[in-house]
């Protein structure tokens, strides 16, 4: 057995359509183009999407949703995290810098410590937000916050 005795399996090839070669081809005359209208002549092309003056797929589904143009995006760290850093680095206080060293924040993002959990030691925390309840969760044990 050598390349030359190679053939690909039964029935995976086909032969290709020959168009336009003569009406006994089953493909002559209008050559599978239809008769007359822009799809039938030389050089047509459809935009994307269009569906022959049907109301387009991009049109007829629902836009969802809304996004204001000057929305600010917050990375969220919870108290509880807070916690853990503090407990785990013996950390007094808790800025920017720290939250970026510990891989909580990049460099151009906006920190909002928000609510959950609980902080158990004083902490000296500064962000660029806080919710209601992380600013009392805080303050509530003698830490303070400052505002970014």
């Amino acid at each position: 057995m050598n390349l030359s005795n190679l053939k690909p399996a039964a029935g995976s090839t086909k032969n290709n359509k020959r168009i336009g070669r003569g009406t006994g081809s089953g493909r002559g005359g209008t050559s599978t183009r239809g008769h007359k209208g822009a799809g039938s002549r030389s050089g047509h092309k459809t935009k994307i999407g269009f569906e022959g003056g049907q109301m387009p797929l991009q049109r007829r589904v629902p836009k969802v949703g809304f996004k204001p143009i000057n929305r600010v995006e917050y990375v969220s760290v919870n108290l509880d995290v807070l916690q853990g850093l503090a407990e785990k680095f013996s950390l007094t206080t808790i800025d920017f810098a720290t939250l970026q060293d510990h891989g909580l924040a990049h460099k151009n993002d906006l920190v909002k410590i928000l609510g959950r959990g609980e902080v158990k030691t004083k902490l000296e925390v500064k962000a660029h937000a806080f919710s209601a309840t992380a600013q009392k969760a805080i303050e509530a044990v003698g830490g303070s916050i400052e505002k970014l």
